[in-house]
């Protein structure tokens, strides 16, 4: 049955989008609310296992995380956070075919959704620009300590906090999805008053725009460096060598993670930008629902890249073992070798001088029995 606009609490609006539409119900067929409730459990189960894991796996080693894993980790604490916090509320909706948490519900929802999203997005940025001054100024990496990585931990939360806090005091808001079973930011404010305008410019900017151009001039730098310089680090000893393998391997996790974050986001900035600032009803609501299940799986990428790079990284360095221990064991046979051989040459020295020895004496006896046992006296 549709809510009428006058049936709901005085504080409680429509979103202007719906009109006197009921704005919990979904606008999608029973088989779709099924078919999304089932991948969401499916990459709620995953997530939470996989990011689980990785924290599990970090606290067995905690007093070793340097401070790039320490970042990684806060994407593991973001990601569990979406999947424990948000996807139950929209899997139960789903299988319900509406959304029956209410208003209350469904701001929280929001609030934690856009809250973990940012904070993860930020962290991101904080990595890219942490392998950019490591990988493109060495001197960097001499003095940032873990304490650095806790502070910068403690700025990122400060600043998802703020812009997602914003819209429950007032500056903006949270509103159901035009499909129904979820709630996001309220896009749709923008096309409603100038004031709805500049916030949601401002959060396009500090919590999109920035954070993306940032990650991106920071790879695009590191990428033309690494290319520059792949032929020194070659001359490089072992001990440089291995600490730059290694660096490369948290940069590339953090590549890896970039981008599977922004290709599973950016279809939904896309679609939330045109519903802002263009037609939202141009967009069919069947279509509208797909960006958002793409962008509700980017929790579960993160561990799987975390894992398949560590493993390529423990298989290079096993590879390296191998062949180090075989060269060391070539090394260990030619020296065996050589030793035997001199030990021949001289056994086969002693031998002879041995031989001549005895031949000497037996010739000075035959002269002294010649002589009649008598030696000329000097």
């Amino acid at each position: 049955m549709a809510l009428n606009h006058t049936a709901l609490p005085q504080d409680e609006r429509l979103p202007h989008y719906l009109g006197d539409e009921d704005p919990f119900a979904s606008k999608l067929s029973w088989e779709a609310d099924l078919v999304a409730g089932f991948y969401l459990t499916i990459i709620g189960i995953l997530s939470t296992f996989g990011n689980g894991y990785v924290l599990y796996m970090s606290s067995r080693r905690k007093k070793k995380l340097r401070p790039a894993e320490i970042m990684t980790i806060n994407l593991a604490v973001c990601d569990l956070g979406i999947s424990v916090v948000g996807k139950p509320f929209t899997i139960i909706s789903c299988f319900c075919h509406r959304w029956v948490f209410g208003w209350f519900g469904c701001r929280w929802y929001g609030w934690a959704g856009f809250f973990f999203g940012c904070g993860s997005l930020i962290t991101m940025t904080a990595v890219s620009l942490d392998r950019y001054l490591k990988i493109c100024y060495l001197s960097y990496g001499v003095w940032l300590k873990r304490k650095h990585a806790y502070i910068c931990l403690a700025a990122i939360w400060a600043y998802a906090c703020f812009w997602t806090t914003m819209p429950l005091v007032g500056l903006g808001d949270y509103a159901p999805e035009p499909f129904g079973t979820s709630c996001t930011l309220d896009w749709w404010l923008a096309q409603a008053s100038g004031g709805g305008q500049v916030f949601i410019l401002n959060i396009l900017f500090f919590c999109l725009l920035l954070p993306t151009a940032v990650i991106v001039f920071s790879y695009v730098k590191i990428i033309a460096k690494v290319k520059s310089s792949s032929k020194e680090v070659a001359h490089f000893d072992s001990r440089i060598h291995s600490s730059h393998v290694l660096e490369m391997k948290l940069t590339k996790v953090a590549m890896l993670i970039c981008a599977g974050f922004l290709i599973a986001w950016i279809p939904y900035a896309v679609v939330s930008v045109w519903s802002a600032f263009g037609r939202p009803e141009s967009i069919p609501i069947q279509l509208s629902v797909v960006p958002t299940l793409l962008a509700k799986s980017a929790a579960m990428y993160n561990p799987i890249i975390y894992q398949v790079i560590d493993y390529k990284f423990t298989c290079c360095q096993a590879g390296g073992l191998r062949s180090t221990k075989k060269k060391s064991l070539e090394d260990f046979r030619l020296h065996t070798v050589t030793a035997v051989r001199k030990s021949s040459a001289v056994l086969e020295i002693h031998q002879e001088s041995s031989s001549r020895f005895t031949s000497a004496h037996v010739m000075d006896g035959e002269s002294h029995s010649n002589d009649g046992g008598k030696r000329p006296v000097f």
